[in-house]
């Protein structure tokens, strides 16, 4: 198929929404696909609406530029004047830059929330003011009804989409988000990674950009816990460059932000998930977080949280375990513990997750499914 790629951004960039809309766009690419990126919209009037976004502000309320109408049906049509006669498809990695096209072919959008669960979830959108919510509810509408198929990456956002937004159910899917990194790992790869660890030291790995989001403070009691219980436990930060405390535990190594663009990066990343007993983001507030689906490349377990779309990407005991949002550190601690004390249970978790991420959480059991939903069309 003829796929027109709409985004506002540069889509071959793979520094732009964490390497998302570059990823998805290759593994569509991977099934056969052609690949006509339209991107680098314009976001005319942008400074006039950055002003109103100042006066908002000023009366204690948050304002949302990118969620006017009069922007995003400038970006629909700066898009719908590049789509190539004989494309087949119209496919984009989120609703705002194709929510007022007009076309013939029928439109794909492939996401990871809708507006209305994002109010009050996430800190950006929260206090938000009343014609930003109308805003963001009145485009995100546009969107979903005006699309052929609504793909989100977790039972939450799909969910979300029927609930809020009627959408009907026929047309909405789920298809998880891969790994925004290369593996040609293999089974045999993983058993050895999994034999290298150490059975007297318990590594925690907390990747991060946003502290308090994804649960730093719970982390560091956790490690807490579990040294002052008798089990050596180590944290690897990553990804947050100041850590917000005035005294750094011993056992606490900040690596600071590393870049995946960079070989010396992708070694470090290397280094640290395979050294690393568990992944853990003990988060607030989170949609379905790519770093999961790279953990389990490497075999590494997830502990995190039941919020947002985690509870479809993390299944207990499959890849990695879940915690309700009020469980104590002390749970977390005891369920790590107990863990590492089976060895074997451990190395079973792990070589499973691995394979749930051949399975379910790779770019090409991705690309598989989107490409059967494609052709339904």
């Amino acid at each position: 198929m003829k796929i027109s790629y709409v985004t506002d951004y540069n889509a071959a960039d793979i520094r732009n929404w964490s390497g998302l809309g570059f990823y998805i766009a290759k593994t569509l690419s991977n099934q056969g696909n052609e690949i006509d990126y339209i991107g680098d919209l314009s976001h005319r009037a942008e400074m006039l609406y950055k002003a109103k976004k100042l006066l908002y502000r000023a009366v204690g309320k948050n304002y949302l530029w990118n969620r006017e109408p009069a922007i995003l049906k400038s970006l629909s049509r700066q898009a719908t004047r590049k789509v190539r006669e004989d494309s087949d498809i119209i496919f984009s990695p989120g609703t705002l830059p194709v929510a007022f096209m007009n076309s013939r072919q029928p439109k794909v959008i492939y996401t990871d929330a809708v507006f209305a669960e994002m109010i009050d979830y996430y800190s950006f959108c929260t206090n938000l003011c009343s014609s930003t919510i109308r805003n963001g509810n009145l485009v995100e509408q546009h969107a979903l009804d005006s699309c052929s198929l609504a793909v989100f990456s977790s039972e939450w956002a799909a969910q979300s989409a029927i609930k809020h937004y009627n959408t009907p159910a026929h047309k909405v899917k789920v298809v998880p988000f891969g790994a925004n990194i290369e593996c040609n790992r293999t089974t045999e790869d993983i058993k050895a990674i999994i034999k290298s660890k150490s059975s007297a030291k318990c590594v925690l790995l907390f990747l991060a950009v946003e502290w308090k989001r994804k649960g730093g403070d719970k982390v560091m009691e956790v490690a807490r816990l579990l040294n002052e219980g008798g089990l050596e436990t180590e944290v690897h930060i990553a990804g947050i460059r100041n850590l917000p405390m005035e005294t750094v535990p011993p056992y606490v190594i900040n690596h600071g932000f590393i870049s995946k663009s960079t070989d010396e990066g992708k070694r470090k990343l290397d280094s640290l998930f395979e050294q690393s007993h568990f992944l853990i983001l003990p988060s607030e507030a989170d949609c379905t977080p790519v770093v999961f689906s790279e953990a389990n490349s490497y075999g590494l377990p997830v502990i995190s949280t039941k919020t947002g779309g985690i509870p479809s990407i993390v299944l207990d005991n499959i890849n990695g375990h879940t915690f309700s949002l009020e469980d104590s550190p002390e749970k977390f601690a005891n369920w790590i513990e107990d863990l590492f004390a089976d060895r074997m249970s451990y190395e079973q978790l792990a070589l499973e997750s691995f394979n749930t991420y051949n399975n379910r959480l790779s770019w090409k059991a991705a690309g598989n499914n989107l490409q059967q939903l494609l052709l339904s069309l």
